[in-house]
């Protein structure tokens, strides 16, 4: 028979959930405040001594709300929190398998989906999720098996809240990690974010693609497409993160497909008038310059990134001059339009100028002695001393490298 001490204990968990039980949305805020602040960090065994061993009575109910309630931010951020105290709770896995049995993921992950409720909401959701990631493979198994992945990365793509992008983007790298069952599947997931209209999104989903780029192995053709979208990205944060991923995919059977890619993005569409465009710019009323091309800049970060590759490896240097990449260097160069595509361009070409002699023969024979000599004295700022008519010359000059020379030359270096 219980003591005293138990039957009163009892008696008082009753009386706090018949309170419950009867109390509308003012009443059930105020024990949700008073729960949460005599609560939080308490573990499994704390809780059940406050609950005279019936913390789960209460959980139910927290749930049963929430589930009931969610749609409608009823109090959604203590019922949140206050359920967060028990999933954290230090040995409180039967809370946790408590709050999966009756659909617990699926409230979570359709909160994240609702336009209408506060981003701060969203975040403690997702909190909750990464909750129930910590837990274990099987754990992470559920949340993508019930649509996680989708909802996270819609939530990552759309958020205006940057902390909740951040809180999305640590739980999507948390469920890449020890779950080989669905890591393609995150990964894939990252690849649809890419196209999104937020820089922030594209950097985050940049680095954990980077991230999990050892982990899948083999890259999907997919990926190059957006990959090269963000890399002409006016947002440097961005391009700095493409570029990050670049060299991790050298080694893998979309390399020939990314090489070309970068070769062509180097003579946008109509570059023969590249160098002469800026007749039809310079109108001497106008006000400012106009805004540079996204085609340029993507040329720019194309030749950026051309110059990191082609130092990877000589093998990759001498594909790159198969594709007639020298060429699309000096088109680039000759870009008076926008510099930084001069920039890297000369830089980039400096490389292969010093590292293959036979390069270095047909740039001089394609473009003469005058700017060859402005190119040896000063690779990194010759553009600068160019005037338009040899800018013109540079950007239509034919450089006509037979195919097979590259492999030639690393035969004779042999």
């Amino acid at each position: 028979m219980a003591s005293v001490k138990e039957q009163e204990a009892i008696r008082k968990l009753m009386v706090f959930l018949q309170e419950w039980d009867s109390g509308h949305k003012v009443a059930r805020s105020r024990i949700l405040d008073s729960f949460i602040k005599s609560n939080n960090g308490k573990t499994e065994p704390e809780l059940e001594l406050e609950f005279s061993q019936g913390a789960s009575l209460f959980l139910a109910r927290l749930t049963a709300w929430l589930r009931m309630t969610y749609m409608h931010s009823t109090c959604l951020d203590k019922l949140l929190k206050s359920i967060g105290i028990f999933l954290s709770a230090a040995g409180g896995r039967r809370y946790l398998i408590e709050f999966l049995e009756i659909g617990g993921v699926m409230t979570l992950l359709e909160i994240l989906g609702l336009n209408h409720l506060k981003e701060e909401d969203k975040r403690e959701s997702v909190r909750l999720l990464q909750l129930i990631a910590n837990a274990g493979r099987k754990y992470k198994e559920l949340i993508c098996e019930s649509y996680g992945v989708r909802c996270l990365a819609e939530l990552l793509a759309t958020s205006t809240s940057a902390e909740a992008q951040e809180d999305a983007q640590v739980l999507l790298d948390s469920l890449g990690r020890g779950n080989p069952k669905y890591q393609h599947q995150v990964y894939k997931g990252l690849i649809a974010v890419l196209p999104c209209a937020s820089p922030r999104a594209q950097q985050l989903a940049l680095q954990t693609l980077g991230v999990m780029q050892e982990l899948v192995g083999e890259a999907p053709p997919a990926l190059l497409e957006p990959l090269l979208a963000v890399l002409g990205s006016a947002h440097l944060e961005v391009q700095h993160e493409a570029l990050q991923l670049l060299p991790a995919l050298l080694p893998l059977r979309v390399r020939p497909a990314l090489l070309a890619a970068l070769v062509a993005a180097l003579t946008p569409l109509g570059h023969p008038a590249l160098a002469s465009r800026s007749e039809s710019t310079a109108d001497p009323n106008a006000l400012c310059p106009r805004e540079p091309m996204l085609a340029y800049i993507q040329q720019a970060a194309a030749a950026k990134a051309i110059g990191i590759l082609a130092k990877e490896s000589v093998e990759v240097a001498e594909e790159l001059i198969q594709l007639n990449v020298v060429h699309g260097l000096m088109v680039a160069v000759g870009n008076m339009e926008h510099m930084p595509s001069q920039r890297h361009s000369s830089i980039s070409l400096k490389y292969f100028v010093h590292t293959f002699p036979f390069v270095e023969e047909h740039m001089k024979k394609a473009v003469g002695d005058t700017l060859f000599q402005l190119f040896m004295d000063s690779p990194e700022t010759w553009y600068t001393k160019m005037d338009r008519a040899q800018a013109e010359e540079l950007a239509s000059s034919i450089l006509d490298i037979p195919k097979d020379m590259g492999r030639k030359q690393s035969t004779e270096g042999d």
